[in-house]
């Protein structure tokens, strides 16, 4: 197998860091995102939708989307466990994988996509004013997840998770996007430097 991958993008990272919680090696095949490779004929018939990160299994079948690949090599190497345990502990981990990336990835996407001069190629047209108008958004829900973690170490719970991963990767790319971190969130800070210590983190 291999992985199509897309260096420092957020949904590559998150792959690439769940791989390293899970102490897995993946072939990688860079996919120069900078130079819209992505949007070339050989890896349009690898996604149609132009979009790393992919993973090409050795029978030749695709799977593309970062939880979607992630979830694969769940089922396969199930230790450490990064989707939950049990009925209440999985719900739980989906739960906040899906309001940290639809509240937090997903805006500061929207604001970096929106406003970096590097973009302007790929996002057409650019809409500044939708940036601004995303902006307190994601201000807000760190707020709501800093009164979140003042009662559990992680996102989702005791134990780290896909949930923490994509958090963790949308906070970093605040700094390219241009969104200064709130101050006097102190929960929020003691859970980074927490996650941003782990080994995975430079993946």
């Amino acid at each position: 197998m291999k992985l199509y991958d897309g260096g420092r993008a957020p949904n590559p990272r998150r792959v690439r860091i769940f791989l390293a919680e899970k102490g897995i090696e993946v072939p990688l095949v860079q996919v120069d995102i900078g130079k819209l490779e992505q949007k070339g004929t050989e890896f349009s018939r690898i996604n149609p939708l132009q979009q790393v990160p992919a993973l090409e299994l050795d029978d030749g079948a695709i799977i593309t989307e970062s939880i979607a690949i992630c979830r694969y090599f769940e089922e396969l190497h199930p230790e450490p466990a990064l989707f939950g345990r049990g009925a209440l502990g999985t719900a739980l981990v989906e739960m906040w994988q899906r309001r940290v990336e639809f509240h937090l990835l997903q805006g500061v996407q929207y604001v970096f996509r929106h406003t970096h001069p590097a973009m302007k190629e790929m996002e057409v047209p650019q809409v500044p004013a939708w940036a601004e108008a995303t902006r307190p958004r994601v201000l807000s829900f760190l707020r709501l997840l800093d009164r979140e973690l003042a009662g559990r170490p992680f996102i989702a719970g005791e134990e780290f998770s896909v949930a923490d991963i994509t958090a963790l990767v949308a906070v970093q790319f605040m700094k390219p996007a241009r969104i200064d971190m709130p101050e006097g969130l102190a929960h929020l800070e003691r859970w980074y430097n927490s996650v941003a210590a782990r080994p995975s983190a430079s993946a």
